[in-house]
């Protein structure tokens, strides 16, 4: 088969773009998968980079947001047939780790899935936009949502808010009639995201974010004026200093991730002075992605796609999304 492998942690030229790697055969309670759609994340640029702390066994066909059609069952699978049209979770209900990272994902022609991992996917969905759900969608739909309850009328502060989960959190927090203040690096990403439905943009390359936040919603005081309710920060890089210093009394801060890094400072006297709730949000449940691919066949949320590319432009596509040109999610077809 045709498949993205990285045989060593590095740069982008570690993908190596093979046409005759050896199809995977699938024991008992796998089946495999005739992958359609396989969407990016910043995790991928993670894994193929290397990660400290964390050792992944290579080589390895990256890629954990996986839609595609049962082309084999394994033995010990029940419940499913050929040409089912399904959806990997990327952690299955075993110990085998996560798809992509753990085992071969899916930037290849086919690929193994626990069946424990399949979701339907209804056929009114598109094979790009259920790529799109599992790692974006659903970690934003759990962050926003289950932890960071956010409430019809308060005011939410997106950081990262072009990227894929910054997307998801733009159109959730307007689906809970929230107002949002969404900061991205470009003025066209602030128009595409002003099209999403957020109230305010800030260029953080332009702008210094905490005055630009201040302006609109005021300085937080001790009173309970001023400040946002609720701050989105995945991005990490040195922000929460000031994203806390842009959150009113009693606010919350939620974070899923550090795409800009992880080794932040903070000062303490405000989250005590303030009551502020800092928050971690890991990844996503099953529930989470069946109701966004509800959510997707009745029209109430459509994932965000910047592009559709095919496999043969695997290194463009993660090039793009590891120096921020997207806006949304990148999919790719093998």
């Amino acid at each position: 088969m045709r498949a993205a492998v990285v045989y060593e942690h590095g740069p982008l030229n570690q993908i190596i773009l093979e046409e005759n790697y050896p199809d995977p055969e699938p024991q008992q309670g796998w089946v495999r998968l005739r992958i359609r759609a396989c969407s990016l994340n910043y995790h991928d640029i993670f894994s193929r980079r290397g990660m400290d702390g964390i050792k992944l066994t290579l080589p390895l066909i990256i890629g954990s947001d996986i839609a595609g059609e049962i082309e084999t069952i394994g033995d010990g699978v029940s419940g499913w047939s050929l040409g089912d049209r399904v959806l990997v979770d990327p952690f299955p209900i075993s110990d085998a780790g996560m798809i992509g990272e753990s085992f071969d994902g899916g930037r290849a022609e086919y690929c193994l899935a626990h069946a424990s991992q399949l979701v339907p996917i209804p056929d009114s969905v598109s094979w790009e936009i259920a790529a799109s759900i599992p790692l974006a969608y659903a970690t934003a739909h759990r962050m926003m949502i289950t932890r960071g309850n956010v409430q019809p009328g308060e005011t939410v502060l997106i950081l990262g808010a072009s990227g894929g989960v910054g997307t998801a959190c733009v159109l959730l927090a307007k689906m809970a009639g929230a107002s949002v203040i969404a900061c991205a690096s470009s003025q066209d990403k602030l128009d595409r995201l002003n099209s999403l439905g957020a109230d305010q943009g800030i260029n953080y390359f332009d702008q210094d974010m905490r005055e630009a936040v201040w302006e609109i919603v005021g300085k937080p005081r001790i009173t309970g004026t001023g400040g946002v309710d609720l701050v989105i920060n995945s991005t990490g890089g040195g922000t929460w200093i000031d994203s806390i210093r842009c959150m009113k009394l009693g606010a919350r801060l939620v974070t899923c991730g550090a795409t800009a890094g992880f080794d932040e400072r903070v000062d303490l006297r405000y989250i005590w002075t303030y009551e502020h709730n800092l928050m971690g949000s890991n990844g996503w449940r099953r529930s989470d992605i069946s109701t966004l691919l509800a959510y997707a066949e009745n029209g109430t949320l459509t994932p965000v796609i910047d592009r559709i590319m095919p496999l043969d432009d695997i290194l463009e596509a993660e090039r793009m999304m590891e120096d921020r040109e997207i806006f949304g999610k990148i999919v790719v077809t093998p």
